[in-house]
């Protein structure tokens, strides 16, 4: 498993964020303090906290490349999370 951290403070980068999740292959999570989700469900991303950074927990190492080609725009350092 990889994890990442990514930043979605509006409706829109929710639901392009979705979209883009939708086309990887395998699980992805997103953990919002002790709550994890999808990150395939956009209703279950609207009930994390989203003022704040959130991991992204990618569960099939071979869709990591894939994986960060897409969410490349949502990806926050590990010095600004």
């Amino acid at each position: 498993m990889k994890s990442f951290y990514v930043l979605l403070n509006s409706i829109d980068k929710v639901k392009n964020f979705v979209n883009m999740a939708a086309t990887i292959n395998g699980d992805l999570d997103l953990v919002g303090g002790r709550y994890i989700v999808d990150a395939k469900s956009i209703m279950g991303i609207f009930s994390l906290d989203l003022s704040q950074s959130l991991r992204l927990d990618i569960h099939d190492e071979t869709q990591v490349d894939r994986c960060l080609q897409v969410i490349e725009p949502y990806l926050v350092h590990p010095e600004n999370k």
